[in-house]
Parts: C-alpha cells; structure tokens; sequence
C-alpha cells in the first residue's frame, strides 16, 4: 500500500498540507517535533517507535483540515498575539527549552498586546470585535497542548473560532487555565463561535498577518473554512482521546 510517512513537528505537517491533500495517499506521522499538536488530537504515542508500529498496525481515519486564503492547515490559523509568539519561536530555542519556550515568546508578547477592530463575518451575520487575538481551530489542541474547545473534533466537520476579547493583557493571564483546559467559552470577555466558514475582516483597512500551524501563512482579509474528510491518517486502535476516532 502507498502511503506518505512524515517525521517531524506540527511545522513540518502543515507545510505538506497542501501536497499531501493533492497527493490523497495515507499520512503516518512519527511526532519528532516540540509540540505534537496534532499527535494529541489524534491520540498518537509521542514516542516515535511506538508511532511506527501504528502505522505498520494499518487503521485510518478520515481527518478534516482548515483552510485559510488558499493554505490548508490541521491545528489552528491565528491572527494576532500567536502571529507575534511564531515569529518569536526558534528552532535553537525549542530545541533548547521544548514546549516552555512557547511561554517564554508569548511572555515576550503578551505585555505588548493591543486590542484591534475587526469584522467576523459568518454565514448568518457580521459581529465588529475588538480583540488581541483569534484563533480559528480546526483539530483539539494548539501552541504546546492548549486546547481549542475541549467539545473539538478533528472530524466534527467545522471550526471553532475563539476570539480573546481582553482590554488589558493582565486579564490574559486568568484565561491560561482555560486555555489549557478547553473551556474559554466559559469566559464573559471571550467570545466563541462554531461553523464550517468564516470571514476575519480588517477595520480601517489594516492588514494583519495570518499564521497557519505556526507558519505566517498569508494576511487579512481572511477566509477560513473548513475541508470535510480531506485526508486519511493512521491512528491507533484506542482512537483519539476525545473518543471519536
């Protein structure tokens, strides 16, 4: 049987996402990377050998993945804070320091953090925000175990936009446990939205730059949407954690 087997981080997957959604043959992953976003979701062993043997056991799944201004993406694409904290994250220092060195290039971000104005235009309406970040997800977890939306599936065929509404960047702070868990929907100054397409649309035509799987990937206006069953991976006979493999 053919297949495309990738070694590496949740970098290196979305920059095959576009070749391997054209290529249509089964994704093995070995999680050789900081992260292993992805790896979570799929509930896949993060020891590489371990992932091998998955992949030689043979069992698929058909996956959804997201898809910004012409980018296909399996994690999240983020407008805002996250763009900041991926220009900040280099291979020398998650290397050194593994998933803390995501907290250290947010905490070189976050106290720098300004609301900006934006339009989400959805299938039934256009909401004017002021936010420091979105973040559009397609699978379950994100930025070194995070977690989108603790109700997430990678094949739930939508995405789960959250959009961090804060005045200050201190009252980021309070969101962190939420952010781990899950439950950010939870939160009064967070605002969520599910459903299989949106618009992020600049305010004062200030264009902001678009990362995708923590790759800058292109720049406001954005068009998220979500590619139902867009590719076949290998996973365990277990499924994923949140049971829907």
């Amino acid at each position: 049987m053919d297949a495309v087997i990738i070694g590496g981080g949740d970098g290196t997957l979305g920059m095959a996402a576009d070749g391997l959604v054209d290529a249509q043959l089964p994704l093995g992953i070995l999680p050789l990377g900081t992260a292993n976003d992805l790896a979570r979701t799929l509930g896949l062993p993060l020891d590489p050998v371990a992932a091998a043997g998955v992949i030689a056991a043979g069992r698929q799944r058909r996956i959804d993945l997201g898809w910004v201004n012409g980018t296909h993406y399996f994690n999240v694409a983020t407008v805002g804070l996250g763009v900041g904290v991926t220009r900040r994250l280099s291979r020398e220092r998650k290397g050194r320091w593994g998933v803390l060195a995501y907290l250290f290039a947010a905490g070189q971000v976050v106290t720098r953090a300004r609301p900006f104005a934006a339009d989400i235009r959805t299938e039934l309406q256009t909401i004017r925000v002021h936010t420091v970040q979105m973040t559009v997800g397609n699978g379950r977890h994100f930025g070194g175990g995070m977690t989108v939306d603790d109700t997430a599936s990678i094949d739930d065929g939508v995405l789960h936009l959250v959009s961090l509404e804060v005045r200050h960047w201190w009252q980021l702070v309070g969101l962190l446990p939420s952010m781990w868990r899950g439950t950010l929907r939870m939160k009064s100054n967070v605002r969520t939205i599910t459903g299989r397409e949106f618009e992020v649309i600049p305010v004062k035509k200030k264009r902001r730059k678009v990362s995708a799987d923590g790759e800058v990937a292109s720049r406001t206006p954005a068009h998220f949407k979500v590619v139902p069953g867009a590719l076949s991976v290998f996973v365990p006979d277990r499924g994923a954690p949140n049971g829907t493999a």
